[in-house]
């Protein structure tokens, strides 16, 4: 039987690459490829700030000033100057849309980094998109911690078997997988809306509205 729910990540999923964007500021930046990674993610400190950022228990800003040291880099809207390249993926919005046209529920659960000075989600209205948006600092949790995932099924008032999870993050599908979530690895809209398609019974290339 197909699943009647579609729940989603947001940044890598609704949106162009991260990686690419990150890519960019680097060049414009005059920084080395790999200087956001090593300062970022590599940097035991910046990824205890970066969790405590995402459970809404540091300011962006705060965040801003310490990663722009760690960068050598002007802090002043740092995050929204790394990610300036991000734009909303229309394919993937679309098949959101059409999924909840069709009749499907739809679930946003992201790890959010704050919405001031820099907001990931602007241009999506998010009440409007979903029946359930879960955003990790308004709870104090961030993916891959279980209690996020069992959130948004309470939320939804679904078991997982009956929804589908889409993450860029291969470690962010295994809590869904546990579950009884089905999960989709992102990679590209093309591939990711053929197989929502087979798992949900929609076919999800094309906007009716």
């Amino acid at each position: 039987m197909p699943r009647t729910c579609l729940i989603v990540d947001f940044g890598g999923v609704l949106t162009t690459s991260l990686d690419d964007a990150v890519r960019a500021f680097e060049e414009r930046e005059g920084l080395f490829e790999g200087a956001v990674a090593k300062a970022w993610y590599l940097d035991p400190e910046m990824v205890r700030l970066t969790h405590e950022l995402e459970r809404g228990r540091v300011a962006q800003v705060d965040w801003n000033r310490r990663a722009g040291r760690r960068l050598g880099v002007d802090s002043t809207n740092l995050l929204g100057r790394i990610f300036a390249d991000c734009r909303l993926d229309a394919p993937m919005v679309s098949a959101v849309a059409v999924a909840r046209a069709a009749g499907l529920r739809v679930g946003l659960l992201s790890n959010s980094m704050g919405l001031t000075p820099w907001n990931m989600y602007q241009g999506l209205d998010l009440d409007a998109a979903f029946d359930a948006a879960l955003l990790s600092e308004w709870h104090g949790l961030r993916k891959p911690e279980p209690a996020m995932y069992e959130l948004i099924l309470k939320v939804l008032e679904l078991p997982g078997e009956d929804c589908v999870f889409v993450d860029d993050n291969l470690g962010n599908l295994r809590p869904a997988q546990a579950l009884g979530m089905a999960t989709v690895l992102h990679r590209n809209a093309e591939d990711s809306t053929a197989r929502l398609g087979e798992l949900l019974g929609v076919t999800l290339g094309s906007d009716p509205r």
